[in-house]
Formats: structure tokens, C-alpha cells, sequence
């Protein structure tokens, strides 16, 4: 947990170094090189770090995987539908972003419940429907502890963890992470934050050019 703490204010740094200029987005996270013959030649590639395969259950409880954002550059973000603190600021500006880019296809929400004893995808979906969330664009993802853990922390680089003396019983970070076509980490902002969910919408808008 503590590496992750580190690690997200590292990536902001990053992320504000390229405020004001024309550069692409940074490719954030771990990062190895590698080298490959092509032509005959020895070159040395660079792999970064990705999110790997997964697979949990949606708010319909439909099974949701990697693949259902292939094609997509998307947001993930990790909460719990009881929680009394920062989880209701950060998902009134989550719906910031969802009505910027609602409809587009190219863009996805990806919102994980770390509390995997009371936030069945049947919770999950009355949650959603709160929201005045329907359809496929913003999902809401229930796993297993020993699945869902590990990713948000190795992957994700955000820190989650049960501790009965927090607030609703679990601590979390509000962190969003924006993700690219290639499941390649690109951003990490605070959601309860208004001035940083606007630069990751201006970000957003500057990574699907990208593709274009």
C-alpha cells in the first residue's frame, strides 16, 4: 500500500509536466526494455506496463472483461456504494465526464467496488440507477477481494484495503485512471476534485486524437 502512495504523486508530476504543451500524453508505470531482432537488426523495444486480463461480473450481472475496452480508452476508479466520505464527490464528477463523452464509443467508465461482501451487481446496478446510469458505456464491476486487490494496487497503482476503524469500514484512494487503447496507464487524476476531472477531460479529448 505504501508503494502506491508513492507512486500516484510521482504520476501527477508527470501529468502536469505536459500542461501547456502539444506533447502527447506520458505512458505512465513500470516500464522494461527489450530487445528484438527486426531486419536483420538488433533494436531495443520498450514494453510498458498494461492492465492484464480480468474478468468480474457488471451491474447486470453480465460477465465484464479487458476485452469489452478493447478499442476504448477509459476511466477506473475504485469504490463502494456505502461509503460515507469521498465517494459520492467523486462519482458527481465522474458524471462530469460521462455526459462530456456520452455516446462515444471510443470511451468507456470503469468504476470497481471494493466492497465485495455487501456490493452484489444487484447493488451495484440500484447504484448505478441512482446515477441515472443505463446501458454499457459506465460499468460498475464486482469481484473477489483476492482478484480485485491485487489489481487496483500492482495495476492500477491505487491503494485499497479493508480497516474497520476507517469510514464505512474500507480505505481507498479517489485517484481516476485514464487508460489507453492498449491498456497503457496515461493519467492519474484526484476525482474529488473538480480543476483535475476537467484536465483529465481535456486529456481524454487529447488521447483519442491519438487515433485519429
Amino acid at each position: 500500500m505504501r508503494n502506491s502512495l508513492l507512486i500516484i504523486p510521482f504520476i501527477i508530476l508527470l501529468v502536469a509536466c505536459q500542461k501547456g504543451s502539444d506533447r502527447k500524453l506520458p505512458i505512465l508505470g513500470n516500464r522494461e526494455a527489450v530487445e528484438k531482432t527486426v531486419d536483420g537488426k538488433t533494436i531495443v523495444d520498450t514494453v510498458y506496463q498494461t492492465i492484464p486480463h480480468f474478468s468480474f461480473l457488471n451491474q447486470d450481472s453480465v460477465a465484464l472483461t479487458d476485452k469489452d475496452f478493447d478499442g476504448k480508452i477509459y476511466v477506473a476508479d475504485f469504490f463502494f456504494t456505502s461509503c460515507p466520505s469521498i465517494c459520492p464527490v467523486m462519482h458527481r464528477n465522474m458524471l462530469k465526464v460521462y455526459e462530456e463523452f456520452k455516446g462515444n464509443n471510443e470511451v468507456g467508465l470503469l468504476s470497481h467496488t471494493i466492497d465485495y461482501k455487501y456490493d452484489t451487481p444487484s447493488k451495484l446496478r440500484a447504484y448505478a440507477e441512482k446515477l441515472g446510469i443505463y446501458g454499457k458505456q459506465w460499468q460498475f464491476a464486482w469481484a473477489e477481494r483476492d482478484l480485485l486487490y491485487p489489481l487496483a494496487e500492482k495495476n492500477y497503482l491505487v491503494a485499497v484495503n479493508q480497516d474497520k476503524n476507517a469510514p464505512g469500514g474500507y480505505v481507498h484512494q479517489g485517484w481516476f485512471i485514464l487508460v489507453d487503447k492498449e491498456k497503457r496507464l496515461r493519467g492519474a487524476y484526484d476525482g474529488t476534485k473538480p480543476d483535475q476531472v476537467e484536465q483529465m477531460i481535456r486529456d481524454m479529448h487529447i488521447l483519442l486524437e491519438e487515433y485519429k
